[in-house]
C-alpha cells in the first residue's frame, strides 16, 4: 500500500511544490492527500488547489480571539487546545471527511509554529512519522531566521558553510535526528537575498530526497510488521492444526 502523506505549511509552499512535482512523475514514493496550513492567505493553499490535493487551515489566531498579549496564562491554555485540535484534525480527520485514512507520514515544509507534545504523543501513539525541513546544519542556528543568521555568520567569518537539513520532529526545536544533511558553501561577496535563493534551490531537491528516505523506513517497517503478522497467522493456525490431532 502507498503511504500517504499530510503536507504542512504557512506560506507560499515552494517547498510543497517541489513534493507536487515529483509525485506528478511518479518520483516520490507516497501520496499527497492532504494540505494543512497555519495561515488562510497562504499560497502554497492554491497550490494544493491546482493539484487537486484537499486543504484545510487551523489557525491559531482563532484561538485567540477575545483575548490580549497580556493574557498569557488563557493564551497558553488555547495553544495548547490548538495543538490538541491539530493532533486530532491529522489523526482523525474533520467533520466534513468521508473515509478519511489517517497518514503515515507528516511532512512539515515551511509550517512556522512548534509543534509541542500536545501534538507531537498524539501522533506517535498513532504511528504517524513527522519530518521537517529546517534550512540550516545540524546543531546550528535553530528556529527562527536561520538563514538570515547564518549568512551573517558566514560575512562575520565565524563559519564556512551554511546548509539544509530534513529531520525528525521532536519537542525539543530543530533538535531531532537528521534524515538528510546538504551543506552550502558561504560566500564572503554574496547578499543575503543570493545566499537565501540558493538555500531555497537545495530545499526544493532535498524536501524530496528526505521524505523519500522517510518514506522507505515507513515501507520497511510496513513490510516487517506483514510479515511478522503472516508467521504469526500460520504458527496461530498450526497450532489449531495440532489440537484438533490431538483431541
Amino acid at each position: 500500500m502507498t503511504p500517504i502523506i499530510t503536507v504542512l505549511i504557512s506560506g507560499s509552499g515552494s517547498n510543497l511544490q517541489a513534493l507536487i512535482d515529483k509525485e506528478a512523475k511518479n518520483e516520490l514514493n507516497g501520496k499527497i492527500t492532504q494540505v494543512i496550513s497555519s495561515s488562510a492567505t497562504a499560497f502554497g493553499l492554491t497550490r494544493a488547489e491546482k493539484a487537486g490535493i484537499k486543504s484545510k487551515t487551523h489557525i491559531l489566531k482563532d484561538y485567540y480571539k477575545g483575548t490580549t498579549k497580556e493574557e498569557k496564562k488563557e493564551r497558553q491554555i488555547r495553544r495548547e487546545q490548538f495543538n490538541k485540535d491539530l493532533a486530532n484534525l491529522i489523526i482523525n480527520g474533520d467533520d466534513k471527511d468521508t473515509n478519511y485514512i489517517k497518514p503515515d507520514l507528516i511532512v512539515c515544509a515551511g509550517w512556522m509554529l512548534i509543534l509541542s507534545p500536545a501534538v507531537l504523543t498524539p501522533l506517535e501513539q498513532a504511528g504517524i512519522t513527522i519530518i521537517n525541513l529546517h534550512p540550516a546544519l545540524p546543531g546550528a542556528f535553530d528556529g527562527t531566521h536561520a538563514i538570515d543568521r547564518a549568512w551573517k555568520a558566514g560575512q562575520d567569518g565565524e563559519i564556512t558553510k551554511g546548509g539544509v537539513m530534513i529531520h525528525k520532529v521532536i519537542a525539543e526545536v530543530d533538535r531531532g535526528a537528521p534524515i538528510l544533511v546538504e551543506e552550502i558553501d558561504l560566500k564572503k561577496e554574496e547578499t543575503l537575498e543570493e545566499y537565501e535563493d540558493r538555500v531555497h534551490k537545495v530545499e526544493h531537491v532535498a524536501i524530496v530526497k528526505g521524505t523519500n528516505l522517510a518514506l522507505d523506513e515507513i515501507i520497511e517497517k510496513k513490510k516487517t510488521a506483514e510479515k511478522k503478522k503472516k508467521s504469526d497467522d500460520e504458527e496461530t493456525l498450526d497450532e489449531k492444526i495440532d489440537k484438533l490431532k490431538l483431541a
